[in-house]
Formats: C-alpha cells, structure tokens, sequence
C-alpha cells in the first residue's frame, strides 16, 4: 500500500465515522445537537443527506479497494489531488455541509441523551401558561380604558326664536314737482368664465403626446382611454375617447412618425 492509498484510507474510514456519528444525533433535539461536538457554522443535515451521504462513502470506499487490489497507486493520488483542487478552486463558501464528527470530541454528558424536542403545539401551551391570565395579555393592543361618565339628565329642547315683526320702512314722501326716481335694473347673473383657448390647446396637445407614448410603448388602442385618465389634470374617461375617436388618424401619424 502506497502512502497516498494509506491517507485515502484513513480519510475515507474517517468520514465514515463521522456520518455514524450524525446518524446518532439525528434523534437529539437542536439544543442538544449544538452541544454534542464543537461545531463550525453550518446548516444541521437531515437524515435522509446523511444516509445518502454513508452510501457514497460506502462506494468510494469499495472503489478504493478494488483499485488498490489491481496494483494501481495512481487511483489514490488522483482522489488527492481532486480533494487538493476541489477545496482551492472548485467549491464555493456554503454552510450546507456535513461537519467532522469525531469520537474523541463527542460531549458525553447528560444533555447527549435528550430526545427530540416536544411538538410545536406543546410549546405554545407552555408559552400561554407562563403568562398572565388577564383579558389584556390575549390582545395585540391593550383595550382603551373610558372613565365612566355620569349620565346627564336630558333637557328640554330649546324653544325656536320666535320671528319678529318686520319694522315698517318708513314712507318717503315726494317733494313737489320732482320726478319719481326709476326701479334699480335687476343684476345680471354672472356668465362663467369661457376656458381659455391657450389652456384648452395646451391640453389637447398633452392628450396627443399621451397617446403617442403609449402606443410606443405597445398598449392597444381600447386601454388608451382608461390609461390617460389616471394622469393627473386629464378629462373623464368618456370625454378622452371621444378625443381619441376624433384625433385617431393624428395619433396614428405621429405614431408611426416617432418610430
């Protein structure tokens, strides 16, 4: 047996013991999982890795045998030299791994033989007990205490004013021979303001421009309508596609114009 099968050997026998060792602490709860050797960081592995991970082991280890049966010393030192470059260049920094386990650094005190954890369910009864039974502890807010107020009596509604008499104006009367002055005319009502031609153009022009855009950027011609009336200062739905109905053959034009 060449030197490198010898290390071959023992890292593979190594790595055996380990996973037999994870085997066992498969049934530990977490806490005392993370007491039974001192770890690395690394994501716990589940049974079914560990099993699948003592079957490869199993493989290699045959593999190994076979080929040192055969006389072939550079078996051995290939697997090295892929473990050498494997950890250089090869694997990336991930925490999902199965750590060395070894016998010599295994906590053999009583928390190595604690089982797994109790249910979920269990836990939040506990939790529940610990704390106070009051109404308040169940609540994601406390309840808004209202001091009691005393009820007032109700009062009487009070009496609508009466309406006074309307004072009598007092007569005027004409001097002689000047002229009765003429009713005052009737105000006119005030006329709402036209809008402005500047600003109705300024709009028109902005509708367009929306339009143009969205068909650019590949919305069809039936949302078009419902899109612009989301932009602020824009008219009502229906008024927009009246406005589109009426300037398809510009919008299309300009379109096609800025593609």
């Amino acid at each position: 047996m060449t030197p490198a099968d010898r290390r071959i050997t023992e890292l593979i026998d190594k790595w055996l013991a380990s996973v037999d060792l994870h085997l066992k602490y498969a049934e530990l709860s977490d806490a005392a999982y993370s007491r039974a050797q001192p770890w690395p960081k690394h994501d716990r592995p589940t049974r079914w890795v560990l099993e699948v991970a003592r079957q490869k082991i199993l493989e290699l280890k045959s593999h190994c045998e076979t080929r040192q049966a055969m006389g072939d010393s550079r078996f051995a030192e290939s697997l090295e030299l892929m473990a050498f470059l494997a950890n250089l260049v090869g694997i990336q920094h991930i925490q999902r791994f199965v750590p060395l386990a070894e016998p010599g650094r295994e906590n053999t005190s009583s928390t190595m033989s604690q089982t797994v954890e109790a249910p979920f369910i269990q836990k939040v009864q506990a939790a529940a007990r610990a704390r106070p039974a009051t109404d308040e502890s169940t609540r994601e807010m406390p309840r808004l205490r209202v001091p009691a107020v005393a009820k007032a009596a109700p009062t009487a509604a009070p009496k609508a004013a009466e309406p006074k008499a309307p004072e009598p104006k007092p007569v005027v009367r004409p001097t002689p021979g000047a002229r009765p002055a003429a009713p005052a005319a009737a105000a006119a009502p005030a006329k709402a303001p036209a809008p402005k031609p500047a600003a109705a153009a300024d709009l028109k022009e902005k509708m367009l421009a929306d339009a143009v855009r969205l068909l650019k950027w590949g919305k069809p011609w039936h949302e078009l309508a419902e899109l612009i009336g989301r932009i602020a200062d824009r008219p009502s739905v229906p008024d927009i596609r009246k406005f589109l109905r009426a300037n398809k053959a510009e919008i299309e034009a300009r379109a096609a114009k800025s593609n």
